[in-house]
């Protein structure tokens, strides 16, 4: 491992000899150093100078190593600290990691062992580097889920938005409910960065993609020879989620016996992996999420009574898209700004005339859908304003039947080639789309061979939806 930047160590010895030592050693291997002679020297430098490293001598007059080391942590916890005990002093290196020191470092410090200090040295650095960027991943992470980061300003949103602020930093069960593609998981995201359990972890279940014979395994896990094929023990999304969130998405689709077992871990937050009969106990919130409607459910007995109560404690309707049609611009912005970039194009907006068409739809799939169709005009447009005649067939108005919308050649002209390369891909999308992207029928549907249809999408960097991503049935 090599250190790529001038880092800055603070050695900390009353003893000169062993100062003048591992400044010697570490100037060589790159690093800036600044020394200081006992615990209260060194607290100043903590306090005024960016440092990524401390060593320390353990035996100091007045304020032990020890103690500077607790005193370093209160200031900088992220701030690793080596101690310099004598040579076999295994109680004083054990203190000394109790006491949150990275690690331990023997005197004296022969030429043999200058390959050891260097690589403990980079080693803490690194490990103070990565817990860094964890920190500010962790925070811009928060960030992204804050609630002014969901985009709109509806007044159906807001009132969402309201609710969610108030009873996210409790621990109660949250049940959020909705169409598809309206954003439910992106609500229980926002909940969980913004509660007290942020710091911990956010562990999702979408329990109606996994079969039932394996949701009861994926989520309590299961002991050795449970089951055909259960060779080593494996932990569930539970366990996994103690301490923070577990957000069990459609969980209408859970079947009856997996029903009895989830109400059991809301009762008492307690579980049996499968095949075992040690009882496992963990502290984790439930956030659930449905498009179904459940009390119909419970009418057929298809879900349990008690288990909703259970669930529905605090209760979340995510509107659809089409009962708050004034977030539409301001999520076509969102969209086009993140789609832009993503795929390297420059479209600028779209034309009033295509705003109003967007604004005229009932959205079926909400904001999902929108996203989807931002993507496909952004890849097929490249740059420029979207205009109406380049919307899918359902968003325009009505034309004659057989007349395709033609481009006006203006003044300034317009590039023939271009043109022609937006017809093709809206021909070949529209097959995809047709035929569900099997490549073999679409190829038909607009005359191309296969191997031709296959280039072509490479070579445009078409994509199909996230459901499709699947090798082809060809």
């Amino acid at each position: 491992m090599s250190v790529l930047r001038r880092s800055h160590v603070l050695i900390v010895d009353d003893e000169e000899l062993y100062r003048s030592a591992l400044e010697r050693i570490l100037v060589r291997c790159g690093h800036s150093v600044v020394l200081a002679r006992d615990a209260a020297e060194a607290m100043q430098v903590v306090s005024t100078e960016p440092l990524d490293l401390v060593l320390s001598d353990v035996r100091m007059p007045g304020i032990s190593g020890l103690e500077l080391i607790r005193q370093v942590r209160d200031v900088d916890p992220d701030l690793p600290c080596i101690v310099v005990t004598g040579y076999g002093s295994a109680e004083q290196s054990v203190e000394a990691l109790h006491a949150g020191a990275f690690w331990y470092l023997e005197k004296p410090f022969e030429q043999r062992s200058l390959d050891v200090v260097r690589r403990l040295v980079e080693r803490a650095i690194e490990h103070r580097r990565l817990r860094s960027e964890n920190r500010l991943l962790q925070s811009q992470l928060r960030s992204r889920y804050r609630f002014d980061s969901i985009v709109g300003q509806s007044a159906a949103l807001r009132g969402v938005l309201d609710l969610v602020e108030r009873v996210a930093d409790s621990d109660s069960t949250v049940l959020i409910t909705g169409e598809s593609g309206t954003g439910k998981e992106l609500i229980a995201r926002a909940i969980h960065y913004n509660s007290v359990r942020a710091e911990r972890v956010l562990v999702t279940v979408n329990c109606g993609a996994i079969p039932e014979e394996l949701l009861e395994s994926e989520l309590f896990g299961h002991v050795r020879g449970a089951f055909t094929n259960a060779v080593q023990h494996r932990e569930g999304r539970f366990a996994a989620a103690d301490g923070g969130t577990i957000f069990l998405d459609e969980i209408g689709d859970m079947s009856p016996n997996l029903q009895v077992k989830l109400l059991r871990v809301l009762q008492d937050r307690t579980f049996e992996p499968v095949g075992s009969s040690k009882t496992v106990r963990v502290d984790v919130r439930v956030i659930a999420a449905t498009n179904q409607d459940l009390e119909q459910a419970i009418r057929r007995q298809s879900f349990r009574e008690d288990l909703y109560y259970r669930l529905n404690v605090i209760p979340i309707e995510v509107p659809p898209l089409r009962r708050r049609k004034e977030d539409i611009p301001l999520l076509l912005e969102h969209f086009l700004e993140r789609l832009n970039q993503d795929k390297s194009r420059a479209v600028e907006g779209f034309t009033p005339a295509a705003t109003e068409r967007l604004l005229e739809y009932d959205w079926p799939g909400n904001v999902r859908e929108l996203e989807n169709l931002v993507e496909r005009l952004v890849v097929l447009r490249g740059r420029g304003v979207i205009d109406e005649a380049e919307l899918p067939p359902g968003f325009r108005r009505s034309a004659p039947c057989g007349e395709l919308p033609m481009p006006i050649v203006g003044p300034g002209g317009i590039p023939l080639n271009e043109v022609i390369d937006r017809i093709e891909t809206s021909m070949i999308l529209q097959a995809l789309e047709q035929t569900h992207w099997n490549k073999n029928r679409a190829a038909q549907l607009i005359g191309l061979n296969r191997t031709t249809l296959i280039e072509k999408i490479k070579k445009k960097k078409l994509e199909p939806p996230t459901a499709l991503r699947e090798p082809d049935g060809d």
